[in-house]
């Protein structure tokens, strides 16, 4: 038995997929979501793709029927704080999904007099690019990385991830990157507005224990662990602090 949740907050990669890989259980456990008329959202670190974009992988990848409006990412939220802190020139490292989303929501992107630093996964970055932001962070921009994922679960293991450019920049600039993305608050309290409910009513369901389940437990949020992306079964019992509930896949989940 467990509590009955008003909502649920989904991660994505490792969850409802891995890489190009089908989860099998991702799209019958959607579909009991909204048999049940649950809200929720698919929260995902990655800046890379937009809601769009999303939607069609997770139906061409693991069969799950969703809409744009169902997906929250961590360009979603890095937009809402960029706002908050009034920044209107931004230099970039990233991909389409940052990019346009930054161009959307009518943010310059520069690489000169620069508010900010913005840097999410970018898989063709290169060194002048890595040279620019340095400076720019140097000189006094301030530094905001969209997610902290050190490597990201695909068919082929796991590949370095955003937070290994951020600890890059970290350590050319001598800067603490302020990071968005899962476990950090800025994004959990972003995507708790989005649904309309409280921290309570919620379930934050997720793989990655470093992300996705330490941002539960940083926020107050309950937590699902399932075993079928970066988190795995033999690591379970030495976990610092326990998810509230662990599956090793999502048939097990009872709406």
């Amino acid at each position: 038995m467990h509590k009955e949740y008003e909502g649920y907050l989904i991660d994505l990669d490792g969850t409802m997929y891995n890489g190009n890989e089908k989860i099998l259980e991702a799209a019958d456990f959607i579909e009991r979501l909204r048999e049940k008329n649950k809200p929720f959202l698919f929260l995902t670190n990655n800046s890379t793709a937009n809601p769009e974009t999303v939607t069609n992988k997770l139906k061409r990848v693991s069969g799950v029927k969703a809409y744009p409006k169902e997906v929250f990412t961590s360009t979603d939220a890095t937009i809402i704080y960029l706002h908050k802190m009034k920044a209107r020139r931004i230099y970039v490292i990233g991909e389409a999904g940052l990019l346009e989303g930054l161009q959307a929501a009518d943010f310059e992107l520069t690489d000169h007099e620069v508010d900010a630093v913005v840097v999410g996964l970018d898989s063709q970055v290169d060194y002048a690019q890595l040279e620019k932001a340095t400076l720019l962070i140097q000189g006094g921009a301030a530094f905001v990385g969209t997610n902290p994922d050190t490597n990201l679960p695909t068919e082929r293991g796991l590949v370095p991830g955003n937070g290994a450019l951020i600890a890059f920049l970290e350590a050319s600039t001598g800067q603490e990157a302020t990071v968005i993305g899962k476990p950090e608050a800025i994004i959990m309290e972003a995507a708790l507005e989005k649904i309309g409910l409280k921290k309570e009513e919620v379930l934050m369901v997720g793989d990655n224990y470093t992300t996705d389940i330490q941002a539960g437990i940083r926020n107050g949020i309950d937590t699902l662990l399932v075993l079928t992306g970066f988190t795995h079964k033999e690591d379970v019992a030495d976990l610092p602090t326990p998810a509230t509930y662990v599956v090793d896949t999502l048939d097990q989940w009872k709406v």
